[in-house]
């Protein structure tokens, strides 16, 4: 991830585009009714943005055909939850491919799935499981993070197999080989994105506490009395 330009057969290319297309649909209609109830939201909502810009648009080269990065698409997915960072996710891929020669257009569906779709769903889902049992907030935050970064990998992984299976032993050999070599680079980079999701977390619950406890991220005494309930 991201997947260069040209470099998934057209079918695939287009069977991504195909899947990522609900999600992000979805997510505009999330979008739009959370900047209409909320309008104070959209500095927020931009930061988280270009805090997935930035990160995701450091280049490691890692295997023929992409390369690794950070995602930075935890923050979003714990702060506005995955539909609407499916549509941040989205913008970030396409103005990556069209001015930093990042991606692609062609394969701008399979990098939304893997980055904007799947990361930011996994991620969430083990942030909100470990705040269900009581771990505390910047812990759940470093492992939702740190799943959004790694999950984004092994769905490249399974993209990248499925268009170029090993000749000897098919799409398990494939997918063995590209999740290996990612995994040399993606590991550590998900656990420093894990570290610096928690320190930006940590400046947002300082500066923007009321708006933090609005989303559902800082939970008050009687918002846990009430969950208690």
């Amino acid at each position: 991830m991201h997947i260069a330009e040209g470099y998934l057969p057209p079918l695939h290319a287009v069977a991504w585009g195909v899947a990522s297309a609900p999600f992000v649909v979805h997510g505009v209609r999330a979008l739009n009714r959370e900047v209409r109830s909320n309008p104070e939201s959209t500095l927020l909502l931009g930061a988280s943005g270009a805090f997935t810009f930035v990160l995701s648009a450091l280049k490691i080269p890692s295997v023929t055909g992409s390369c690794s990065h950070p995602t930075g698409t935890g923050l979003g997915a714990i702060l506005f939850r995955p539909p609407i960072m499916a549509v941040l996710g989205t913008i970030t891929l396409l103005f990556q491919a069209l001015l930093l020669a990042h991606g692609g257009l062609t394969t701008l569906g399979a990098n939304v799935f893997s980055m904007a779709v799947v990361g930011p769903w996994a991620g969430y889902a083990v942030y909100r499981l470990l705040r269900r049992f009581d771990v505390p907030l910047m812990v759940s935050v470093f492992f939702g993070a740190f799943v959004a970064d790694l999950s984004t990998y092994c769905v490249t992984s399974v993209q990248l197999a499925l268009a170029f299976p090993d000749p000897g032993s098919g799409i398990p050999g494939a997918l063995a080989k590209f999740g290996g070599i990612f995994a040399v680079t993606q590991l550590p980079l998900a656990v420093s994105e894990g570290l610096l999701t928690v320190l930006v977390m940590r400046l947002l619950s300082r500066s923007s506490t009321g708006e933090l406890t609005r989303l559902g991220v800082l939970v008050t005494g009687a918002k846990k009395e009430a969950s208690a309930r």
